[in-house]
């Protein structure tokens, strides 16, 4: 079974997946819905899950630096809920403070572009996120 990271933003979805060991994981995909329609998510997520063979989901939660929860924070909760109850997966949550920043600085030092660059961050985030899950388990 593989697990699939995943980074919520107010517009787009990152999602990584993990190879079959559970120790790697790398770039999937950037799912893109209109203002916050996160049900809009649903059909594709689950065409991933089936398609992957996904039994743990891992979604970041966005904290804020003194550990408190913020608005984004409370979205992502909300978006938890919704796919334990779509998917009956477990959904695991992973910090996920600083992880844009992260994705940013690997960009720019990999010279990639701005405009590129947008279109990666998201995915690159997912990836961070589930790599710290994965790093937990060993």
């Amino acid at each position: 079974m593989r697990c699939l990271g995943l980074d919520l933003g107010s517009k787009t979805l990152g999602v990584a997946i993990s190879d079959t060991t559970n120790c790697i994981a790398s770039v999937y995909t950037t799912l893109y819905f209109d203002n916050e329609d996160y049900n809009s998510l649903i059909l594709p997520l689950r065409d991933i899950i089936n398609k992957e063979n996904i039994d743990t989901l891992v979604l970041g939660l966005p904290k804020n630096m003194n550990n408190t929860l913020g608005e984004r924070a409370l979205i992502t909760l909300d978006f938890k809920k919704m796919l334990e109850d779509e998917f009956n997966l477990e959904v695991i949550m992973e910090d996920e403070r600083l992880t844009s920043v992260i994705s940013n600085n690997v960009l720019i030092q990999a010279d990639v572009s701005r405009k590129k660059r947008k279109k990666k961050v998201d995915g690159i985030a997912a990836v961070i996120i589930l790599q710290g899950y994965l790093d937990k388990l060993r």
